[in-house]
């Protein structure tokens, strides 16, 4: 089976969706799925990206990672481009400003890629946004249901 390929989306790549990465890829080795995914994740702005070189992790986000046991280090900003739509099975976005964005940047989404983290839950929303809450536990949490879900939902679709 080739490798699932999971790209989790937003505003900066600083803050959610790099704590959705390395929450989601500690969840599926902990579970001896490692090997079943590829999962990486990327801005819709420039915002923390100068020429071609990002922004590493937030750290306040790094901070709470580590209070967890992930590191993110050497993680840095990434911008997300048109050509990675063929790439990757999903889009994983953090709310409806990333979804937008993700759709302008990708041309669209014939396939259904695009999708926002916390509709795989039972309480869709936006993750919460640490950048002006400065409430980074409520964001943590809001990432751990959100990936738990979608770890989830890939074990249904996937038979994983």
């Amino acid at each position: 089976m080739r490798k699932i390929k999971i790209l989790f989306v937003c505003h900066g790549n600083i803050c959610r969706s790099p704590m959705c990465e390395f929450v989601f890829k500690d969840m599926v080795e902990r579970e001896g799925l490692a090997g079943q995914f590829y999962i990486e994740s990327r801005a819709t702005h420039t915002d923390e990206i100068w020429g071609d070189v990002g922004n590493p992790v937030y750290p306040p986000a790094k901070k709470k990672l580590a209070e967890h046991g992930l590191s993110c280090e050497g993680k840095r900003a990434q911008l997300l481009e048109y050509s990675e739509y063929g790439k990757y099975d999903y889009f994983i976005g953090m709310d409806g400003e990333n979804l937008h964005a993700m759709k302008r940047i990708l041309r669209g989404d014939p396939d259904g890629k695009v999708s926002l983290l916390l509709d795989y839950t039972d309480r869709p929303r936006s993750v919460a946004d640490p950048w002006y809450t400065r409430d980074f536990e409520t964001t943590y949490r809001d990432v751990v249901e959100g990936c738990t879900a979608l770890l989830a939902y890939m074990r249904r679709t996937y038979g994983l």
